[in-house]
C-alpha cells in the first residue's frame, strides 16, 4: 500500500514549491515534510523532488503527483456520495486541479468557467498560463489533466472538445494610425510602426502581417505579457496589436481605437482537451468549461 501521507507531502512540495511552505500547507514541520519525502525516495529508490528554488518533481514524482490529485477527486465525489465520511476527507484538505490555458481565454471567457465551477465544487483551481500553441505541452508532460489549447488531435490518452473561436482584430488609436499608415497599411508602413506582441512565443501579430502583405515583415515590438494590457497600450497609442474583439468592440465603436485593416481578423480555433480518466468532477469542470465557450466563443 502506498503511504498517502508521504505521497501528500511530496505533491505539497511541488505545488507550493518549497519544503518550507508544504509543512505550513500541511501543517507539520518542514522537518516531518523532508522525512516523509526522503522515505518514499528510498522506499522507490527514485529521485521525486529536484531540489532548489522552486523545488520541482522529477518524471516519477509527476506520476505519482497526478496520482494525488486523482485521488482527490475520487476523495471529494466520495465525500458527496457518502456525506458520514466528510470529516475525514476534509481533513486532509482541498483537492487542487492543475489546468492549462491562454492569457486571452483567461482574460475573456475562462473565469466564468472557473466561477460555475467553484461555485458547487470543494476543490480548487491552479491555472497555468501559456500560449494557445503551447498549452499542449504542459497536458503532453503531464504537467496538467487538462488545457485549452489551439490543437484539435488529441493527445495520447486524452479526449478533444471543440469550443469555438476567438475573434481577434488589428487595432490602433487614430492618432497611432494617422502617424504611421498615413500612407496605407503596408509592408513598408508596417516595417516601421511599433507592434504589441504578447511573449516570444506569440505569432498572431505576424500571422495577420503575413495576411495582410502576403509576405513577411519584421516590425518593431512592444513586449507586453498582459492581455488588458493590450487593450490600454492600444488606446495609449503604444502600437498595433491583435487584440480579442470581445475586449475592444466597445472602443471600436466609440471611436477609441479604430482597425487597420477593417475587417481584416484572425480567427483561433481553441479546443479542451483532458485525459481521459472516468471522475466525475474533471467531467464537471469540462462541462463548465464548454458551457462558458459557447457563451462567449
Amino acid at each position: 500500500m502506498l503511504d498517502y501521507a508521504s505521497l501528500a507531502a511530496v505533491a505539497t512540495v511541488v505545488q507550493e514549491g518549497s519544503f518550507e511552505r508544504a509543512a505550513r500547507a500541511l501543517n507539520v514541520t518542514p522537518s516531518a515534510i523532508s522525512q516523509r519525502v526522503k522515505s518514499l525516495e528510498e522506499r522507490l529508490g527514485r529521485i521525486l523532488i529536484a531540489r532548489g528554488t522552486p523545488c520541482t518533481a522529477t518524471a516519477a514524482g509527476k506520476l505519482l503527483c497526478r496520482h494525488v490529485e486523482r485521488v482527490g477527486m475520487l476523495e471529494q465525489d466520495l465525500r458527496i456520495a457518502l456525506p458520514q465520511f466528510t470529516r475525514s476527507i476534509a481533513d486532509k484538505g482541498r483537492v487542487t486541479l492543475r489546468v492549462a490555458a491562454n492569457a486571452d481565454s483567461l482574460g475573456t471567457w475562462f473565469i466564468a468557467a472557473i466561477a460555475a465551477f467553484s461555485e458547487s465544487e470543494g476543490a480548487l483551481l491552479d491555472v497555468a498560463v501559456d500560449d494557445q500553441e503551447h498549452t499542449i505541452e504542459w497536458l503532453r508532460s503531464g504537467d496538467v489533466l487538462a488545457a485549452v489549447t489551439a490543437h484539435k488531435q488529441p493527445v495520447q490518452g486524452c479526449n478533444s472538445v471543440a469550443l469555438g473561436r476567438l475573434h481577434y482584430r488589428a487595432v490602433a488609436s487614430p492618432a497611432f494610425v494617422a502617424k504611421y499608415f498615413s500612407n496605407g497599411v503596408t509592408a513598408t508602413t508596417l516595417a516601421t510602426a511599433p507592434s504589441l506582441i504578447f511573449n516570444r512565443k506569440d505569432r498572431l501579430q505576424a500571422q495577420w502581417v503575413r495576411r495582410a502583405c502576403r509576405k513577411a515583415v519584421e516590425t518593431p515590438a512592444h513586449w507586453l505579457p498582459s492581455t488588458q494590457a493590450f487593450v490600454d497600450a492600444s488606446i495609449a497609442g503604444v502600437g498595433w496589436g491583435m487584440n480579442p474583439e470581445v475586449l475592444v468592440r466597445s472602443h471600436l465603436k466609440s471611436g477609441a481605437l479604430v482597425e487597420l485593416i477593417p475587417n481584416l481578423s484572425l480567427n483561433v480555433p481553441l479546443y479542451w482537451q483532458h485525459t481521459r480518466l472516468q471522475v466525475p468532477m474533471l467531467d464537471r469542470l469540462t462541462r463548465a468549461v464548454v458551457k462558458a465557450a459557447k457563451d462567449a466563443l
